[in-house]
C-alpha cells in the first residue's frame, strides 16, 4: 500500500513539473493585426519607453509597471513629420522597444521577423 502511495505522489509531482516546463514564457512584443501588445514580464519597472516601427514611426509611454501590459493600436504610431502608420498599406518589418530600468541601465527588445521571400523560407544567409 505504501508503495502505491509513493508511486501516486511521484506521478503527481512529475505531472506538475512537466506542466511548468511545457509552457514557455510569453513573448514581450506581440503583433496582431493593428495592435501591438507589450508585456513587461520582468520584476523591474520600465521607464522612458519608446517603441519604433520600421525605424520611422514611434510611440512613447512614460512607464510600464512590472508585470504590466500595454496595448497600442498601430495607427497611433506617428513619424517625425506627423504621418500616422497605416497598417493596411505598410508592412511592419522592424519593431524595437527601448526603455530604462530602475538602476538606469538601458533595455532594448527587438521583435524577430522572418525574412521575406525564399531566403526567409529556406533559411538563407543575411
Amino acid at each position: 500500500m505504501a508503495n502505491r502511495v509513493r508511486l501516486a505522489l511521484a506521478v503527481a509531482l512529475w505531472c506538475v513539473a512537466a506542466s511548468r516546463c511545457s509552457n514557455p514564457p510569453p513573448e514581450p512584443l506581440q503583433l496582431e493585426r493593428n495592435k501591438l501588445t507589450v508585456l513587461n514580464t520582468s520584476k523591474d519597472e520600465w521607464t522612458n519607453v519608446e517603441i519604433w516601427l520600421n525605424r520611422y514611426f514611434q510611440a512613447r509611454v512614460p512607464s510600464i509597471a512590472p508585470g504590466g501590459r500595454l496595448d497600442a493600436p498601430l495607427d497611433r504610431f506617428i513619424s517625425g513629420y506627423g504621418q500616422a502608420f497605416d497598417y493596411r498599406r505598410i508592412q511592419v518589418t522592424e519593431l524595437t522597444l527601448t526603455a530604462r530600468r530602475p538602476d538606469g541601465t538601458p533595455l532594448e527588445l527587438k521583435m524577430k521577423f522572418q525574412k521575406p521571400g525564399l531566403s526567409g523560407a529556406l533559411g538563407g544567409k543575411e
